[in-house]
């Protein structure tokens, strides 16, 4: 789940929350209270407060739960108080995220039991609590991940599958996993995920791939269900998982995570920079996981597209004024299966509050007054800029810089062979000059 706002509205509610009576995390499956652990079940009976879903509180029997002797067997005043009382249950209100600290700040002092579905710290809210509270305020007993019961399911081993989760995200997050003979488990946000997965890879010529749906696994209400991706279209239960096996079809294009994607892959009005050129940009800007990334002048938003596609933990940031270009950046991102951040503006105005990036690459508005000084200022040690430059105006002011910073400096001149006459001949695309330094 997303990490709860830190903003200094809440910093009070936050501290107040790690004062509190360490946690408990119970992972529940969906074969409820039958699948719990004796130490999950004393978790959840010995809680004040029990948290969770609506669904997930469901799960758990309200009153005296199977095999509890807590009415019979009393060991001390406390126990027989905590017998007598009723258990107080909190349905997680929406958005968790902004309402989270507070609650758990409103109930300082009690002990609270949280549900979350199989494994806390696999995409669950264990991360998130541990992540608000610090890890020794938590105490988390998983349950089996729905992730590993498909592999379960499916024979596959859990190591060698790339999972995304779709709970709360964009489908497009697919796009880039979708390779040739690779496992994916889906987390789906409900009923409708599994279609919408199958439309994605019948899309990108991947109709011919082995689709699994799995859903209520590990309740006595399992089914699994397997066709071709461009064949299914069964209603399925909101709880559900879906496995896939990558079967590339005839002429399915290939899209690799690695830097340079053919320039088709991108819808544009000029303002690309091309195949042979972003490679070599990309390999300067050297991708990071978890790094933020400004890209200045987004144009068609390649360079910040392929930087995210390294690794799902990386970041980006593209500043273009013009609102097309802008919106046809989101379109290139979307199909691509990225978020970038697109601001509509003017550097170097518009990057003042903006986080300070780990990597600028500058390929449009290099010579406006200020913009090289701002990116460069604004970078965190370690950080990487690269300018590129096509005219002769920019590759002074480059070399200005680079005379008084240091760095990397090349020149790429690509010829592509087109046809001349009935033969076949070189054509030469505009040099590009690239400056790379490290800050």
């Amino acid at each position: 789940m997303p990490e709860p706002a830190r903003g200094a509205a809440f910093q009070p509610l936050v501290e107040a929350a790690r004062s509190a009576e360490p946690l408990t995390v119970v992972g529940i499956g969906a074969d409820g209270w039958e699948g719990l652990s004796q130490p999950a079940r004393q978790a959840i009976e010995s809680a004040d407060v029990l948290m969770g879903s609506a669904r997930q509180l469901a799960l758990v029997p309200e009153g005296e739960q199977p095999g509890d002797d807590s009415g019979h067997h009393e060991r001390g005043s406390g126990r027989q108080e905590r017998a007598s009382r009723r258990q107080e249950r909190i349905a997680w209100p929406s958005p968790l995220s902004e309402s989270l600290p507070g609650l758990l700040a409103a109930h300082r002092g009690q002990r609270i039991c949280v549900l979350a579905s199989g494994d806390p710290t696999f995409h669950g809210i264990g991360t998130t609590l541990a992540r608000l509270l610090g890890a020794a305020a938590v105490r988390v007993i998983p349950h089996p991940s729905s992730v590993s019961l498909a592999c379960a399911r499916l024979g596959w081993p859990q190591d060698q599958v790339e999972v995304i989760s779709l709970v709360g995200h964009p489908l497009e997050l697919v796009h880039p996993q979708i390779q040739p003979g690779r496992r994916l488990v889906v987390l789906s946000w409900g009923a409708h995920t599994p279609a919408e997965v199958a439309a994605a890879l019948t899309q990108r010529g991947y109709g011919a791939s082995e689709f699994t749906v799995l859903e209520q696994l590990g309740s006595t209400d399992e089914r699994v269900r397997t066709s071709r991706a461009d064949a299914w279209n069964d209603e399925v239960d909101a709880l559900n998982v879906i496995g896939v096996l990558c079967q590339a079809g005839i002429g399915a294009p290939l899209l690799p995570t690695s830097p340079g994607l053919p320039d088709s892959a991108y819808e544009s009005d000029g303002q690309l920079t091309k195949r042979e050129v972003r490679a070599v940009t990309l390999s300067r800007l050297a991708p990071v996981p978890g790094q933020l990334l400004w890209d200045v002048g987004g144009g068609a938003g390649s360079i910040a597209i392929e930087w995210l596609r390294h690794h799902p933990t990386c970041r980006a940031v593209a500043i273009e004024r013009d609102p097309d270009r802008a919106k046809r950046l989101d379109r290139n991102a979307a199909s691509l299966g990225v978020a970038v951040r697109t601001v509509v503006g003017e550097a170097p105005d518009d990057l003042a509050e903006l986080e300070a990036p780990d990597a600028v690459f500058v390929g449009g508005g290099a010579t406006v007054p200020g913009v090289i000084e701002t990116c460069w200022n604004a970078l965190r040690s370690g950080g990487r800029l690269v300018v590129n430059g096509v005219t002769l105006e920019t590759e002074a002011l480059i070399a200005k810089w680079y005379a008084e910073l240091g760095g990397d400096l090349v020149r790429l001149s690509v010829q592509r062979a087109s046809p001349v006459g009935g033969m076949t001949g070189w054509r030469p695309a505009m040099p590009v000059t690239i400056w790379s330094v490290t800050k």
